[in-house]
């Protein structure tokens, strides 16, 4: 049976996973927004996550003025494939990590290579 956790729980979670980035590694997150939505968008019933931006690796002096990196966190495909709260932990963090990397560049191969894909 999934785990069930209110939209304010699962956020919690996704912000102590932000936590646990190491600082220099936080501060170099530029221009970048992470949201707790609980449903991916329709026909991607599965994903968990998604960056949608410029990763850091791609700009350059031309970006400027633009809107801000979104990382989506999707609370309810998350719970339906956890059996436990620890797992829900684990699997945010994993989640996190994985859209910040892209974020910073780090494509789904290397990812993967990682663990964290």
């Amino acid at each position: 049976m999934p785990v069930s956790l209110t939209l304010a729980e699962f956020d919690r979670l996704v912000d102590r996973a932000l936590e646990t980035i190491p600082p220099e590694l936080a501060a170099m997150v530029d221009n970048c927004l992470v949201i707790v939505e609980p449903d991916p968008p329709e026909g991607e019933p599965d994903l968990l996550g998604l960056y949608d931006g410029i990763p850091l690796t791609e700009r350059d002096s031309a970006y400027s003025g633009v809107l801000p990196d979104r990382i989506f966190i999707y609370m309810n495909p998350t719970l339906a494939i956890c059996h436990t709260t620890d797992d829900v932990v684990e699997e945010v963090h994993i989640t996190v990590v994985h859209e910040i990397a892209h974020h910073f560049g780090i494509d789904d191969d290397r990812l993967h290579e990682l663990g964290y894909a």
